[in-house]
């Protein structure tokens, strides 16, 4: 008996083998980008400035698509969170601009990452939301929460599949939170400015 054939076949396998490792560096590194590009969309868009935050998308779009040709098989969960944090970034400012959310369709990302992303964005909503009432624009911050709270109740029954769309009954229990919360202060509020006015009005 020899090592003959072993020998033969070791070649191949440790080229396909390079390969693999090469494109699994490859996303790690670029999911990275994608991830800190719509980091930064968002905070662009919480400072106002709605050019960059349209920017940074576009740029993280394109790594991404580049990411999605790259991944397959069991490279896809590699996608999972650059996608969320696509999914994210795009539902934020299309709420900052009183525009439908954009469907799975149009972000082009797996069913996973789009409820996952949808769900990211609730927390973002709440900021924004405070940062509206600190602003004295109570009108805008009641939208954003209607928005908000209307976007909770409609991927609620989304924790029936928990199992497949890992951490989402654990984002949606956190939502919750903070959807109560934001109800809380933007209520308390709505009830001061009621009150000043009445004052005023004496």
């Amino acid at each position: 008996m020899t090592l003959k054939n072993v020998k033969s076949s070791l070649p191949r396998i440790s080229k396909s083998l390079k390969a693999t490792n090469a494109s699994r560096e490859f996303l790690i590194k670029n999911t990275r980008d994608v991830v800190i590009l719509c980091s930064h969309s968002i905070i662009a868009a919480h400072k106002g400035d709605l050019r960059l935050a349209k920017q940074k998308i576009k740029k993280a779009e394109v790594v991404l698509k580049r990411n999605q040709k790259k991944a397959k098989n069991n490279f896809k969960k590699y996608l999972i969170t650059p996608e969320q944090e696509f999914v994210e970034a795009h539902s934020f400012l299309a709420v900052i601009e009183n525009k439908e959310i954009p469907s799975l369709k149009s972000l082009k990302v797996s069913e996973e990452s789009y409820i996952l992303g949808l769900l990211d964005c609730i927390g973002e909503l709440k900021r924004l939301v405070l940062d509206n009432i600190r602003n004295g624009q109570l009108k805008k911050a009641d939208r954003i929460f209607s928005v908000m709270e209307n976007l909770y109740q409609t991927l609620y029954p989304f924790a029936m599949y928990d199992k497949i769309v890992k951490e989402a009954r654990r984002k949606l229990d956190v939502n919750r939170i903070l959807v109560e919360e934001t109800r809380a202060v933007i209520t308390e509020e709505i009830r001061r400015n009621h009150f000043v006015k009445a004052l005023t009005k004496k």
